[in-house]
């Protein structure tokens, strides 16, 4: 579960889409002799970014706008082929116990720690990956989630149950051996090690920075990775330059990488910027003045990135406590507002009155605007139930849940399976029945806050205001577009840590990624007790917050309990993946008839001009791994539409024969 800001995607993932689209690391570093022979060896990739590093504890943070720097600095066991096989990166190679239980890694000898300045520090030992396991414990890591219940004793810990961590599954057997014990079997266990909270620390190293491990600073972490930080300034620049004592150097294609700072207040500017030689890459857009000028220098030269396992959406503040950026001005628009939002024909009116292609057509233009649209949180595709796909099973149960609601239900991505106008005046009149024993004051003012400087969120938020108020009538919803600087935009939503922080009534201003291949990557990021991403739904999880939990009534009204038994079920199946998958399936239906929140897009999916070879770099629905550079290359020219669809062509075969 990776949290993933919409400025993020907005800004950066033209890049994503190129070296996480991945391909044949040896065979696809060009699809022709023409495309190999124009590899630049030893280039520097140009790019933007929207988001500065908040923190640079990869044992630590949640959040995609630092794990997509940080994952380049370290390395940790495993990492991505460009199929999406798990390959060796620290380690060498694993075993596993015949009960799934025990996991041992050997590690590569000589793989050295350096500062980031690159001077040797240490060599990379099991003891690393012990001291780093411990130090994201003691910190209360925000992605412990990812392994608290599956390290055996490591839930005790956390907890203050025990204080010894040499109670906890994992352990140094020697130098180069680190064995971890489970409580269960987990079929998908490896897929976690991709991931920052199983990376190394240096022990000696931690104890001399102190709190400051880990800060924004590029020397408050030592470095095993492709690349040392060299130049973080805020809202300006951020630098990397190739790591020479990389144990993998000969996979680093490029130099040298720059970031340079973009507000999204000028997409037109990313073209011009490429066409001066100062990006790599740029994403374009179709809907703007300017994309004339794209099509003019390169008529076969727009791409568009494969979509990916992030899935970003629509969230409902179900237990609103912060109104610092609205519209409202009397408590009766704010109770009204509450009380509307609660009622689940309310939400389900809200869904099919909102034209997703529209919104998408903001960003990608009309023509492709419904290509990443998706209809689920997990992907449709992500597991396989037998010979099907997960997302049928949903189909399934949600048919099972309200056949008149989801009849002919369709839920695979690239279409949208919910706007329907005549639908939403129907729930709508059920809401206002629903709700006229509550004394409920129309028109309802839903707040929606946008970034003020991007273009294309101003646009789309404008999109999202006329598809809600024409279909639904401005004389019941209206939506307010509540402008606000960067600060105060990722205040409101990506930065808030608590539900009574979340500024909003709704929100798009996040999405989520899978940690590892489970269904339970996304679905547990609403359980009511420990759920991740509970503060986009402006709630709290019970056994995280201090004090009172102000939104348990919003919890209760809404029946999280049914839905927290669901996941309860679906993870007690440690021994059928199908059985497991399916009781997951159940979970996810609950949310979707209960229009907890709505599914939007997929990560990816959008257009953009690229020097990126195609495939040239890891590919994985779930972790971080994806996002390292150290197999990019580099071209001279623009990759061309046939040269992409020849370069997918073969990717997509090679996947198939693994």
């Amino acid at each position: 579960m990776w949290k993933y800001s919409t400025l993020l995607l907005a800004l950066t993932i033209a890049l994503a889409g190129c070296s996480s689209s991945d391909g044949d690391k040896d065979g696809a570093k060009g699809d022709s002799d023409e495309a190999a022979s124009n590899v630049v060896e030893g280039a520097t990739l140009n790019t933007v970014y929207g988001t500065d590093i908040a923190s640079l504890d990869y044992t630590f943070s949640s959040r995609a706008t630092n794990s997509v720097h940080y994952t380049n600095f370290v390395d940790g066991l495993l990492e991505n082929d460009s199929l999406g096989n798990l390959i060796p990166a620290l380690a060498e190679d694993w075993e596993v116990s015949d009960d799934g239980l025990t996991y041992t890694y050997h590690l590569r000898k000589g793989v050295k720690w350096v500062t980031n300045d690159g001077t040797e520090y240490a060599e990379v030992k099991a003891d690393d990956f012990v001291t780093g396991l411990k130090h994201a414990a003691d910190i209360e890591s925000e992605t412990l989630y990812i392994v608290s219940n599956s390290i055996k004793g490591l839930a005790d810990y956390v907890s203050g149950k025990t204080d010894d961590f040499a109670d906890v599954g994992v352990k140094a057997v020697d130098d180069y051996t680190v064995e971890y014990t489970l409580n269960a079997p987990e079929s998908y266990w490896n897929s976690k090690t991709t991931y920052g909270i199983l990376y190394p620390v240096n022990a000696e190293f931690l104890e001399s920075q102190g709190e400051n491990f880990g800060s924004a600073s590029a020397d408050s972490i030592l470095y095993n990775g492709a690349f040392l930080l060299t130049n973080n300034t805020a809202k300006s620049v951020i630098e990397y330059e190739k790591n020479e004592s990389y144990w993998g150097v000969d996979d680093v294609h490029i130099d040298a990488v720059k970031y340079t700072f973009n507000d999204g207040s000028d997409p037109d500017g990313l073209f011009t910027s490429f066409q001066n030689g100062d990006l790599t890459l740029a994403r374009v857009y179709p809907n703007s003045a300017g994309y004339s000028a794209v099509t003019e220098a390169y008529p076969d030269g727009v791409t568009f990135s494969q979509t990916n396992g992030t899935t970003y959406n629509l969230t409902f503040n179900l237990s609103r406590g912060a109104y610092e950026a609205t519209s409202k001005t009397t408590d009766e628009e704010k109770d009204s507002t509450q009380k509307a939002i609660l009622n689940r024909n309310f939400r389900l009116a809200f869904e099919f009155a909102f034209d997703r292609a529209a919104y998408n057509a903001q960003s990608v233009g009309e023509e492709t605007s419904s290509e990443a649209l998706r209809n689920t949180l997990v992907p449709p595709t992500f597991v396989q139930i037998g010979e099907e796909d997960y997302g049928k099973a949903i189909e399934k149960e949600l048919q099972t849940l309200d056949s008149d609601t989801w009849a002919d239900i369709d839920l695979s991505d690239g279409h949208d399976e919910y706007y329907n106008s005549d639908k939403a005046k129907e729930y709508l009149d059920k809401a206002k029945a629903e709700l006229e024993a509550d004394d409920v004051a129309y028109p309802i003012h839903l707040d929606i806050p946008v970034l003020e400087t991007s273009e294309v969120g101003v646009n789309s938020a404008k999109s999202i205001k006329n598809s809600i108020e024409s279909t639904l009538g401005a004389d019941n919803v209206v939506v307010d577009i509540q402008l606000l600087n960067q600060d105060a935009y990722l205040a409101a939503t990506y930065y808030a840590t608590a539900g009574s922080a979340s500024d909003f009534d709704i929100s798009t201003a996040s999405g989520w990624g899978p940690d590892y291949q489970d269904p339970s990557t996304y679905l547990n990021i609403y359980n009511s007790k420990t759920g991740d991403m509970l503060q986009t739904l402006g709630l709290d999880g019970s056994e995280l917050v201090e004090g009172e939990d102000v939104s348990a009534p919003a919890k209760e009204a809404l029946g999280f309990s049914e839905y927290d038994a669901l996941l309860d079920a679906a993870n007690s199946i440690t021994d059928d993946d199908d059985a497991r998958y399916e009781a997951y399936a159940k979970a996810e239906a609950w949310l979707l008839n209960n229009a907890i929140q709505v599914p939007i897009y997929a990560g990816g999916g959008l257009p953009r001009v690229t020097k990126v070879v195609p495939f040239s770099a890891p590919y994985s629905w779930s972790g971080i791994a994806a996002d390292k550079l150290k197999y990019i290359e580099i071209q001279e020219d623009v990759v061309t539409v046939d040269q992409y669809d020849e370069a997918l062509d073969k990717w997509n075969k090679d996947r198939s024969a693994e």
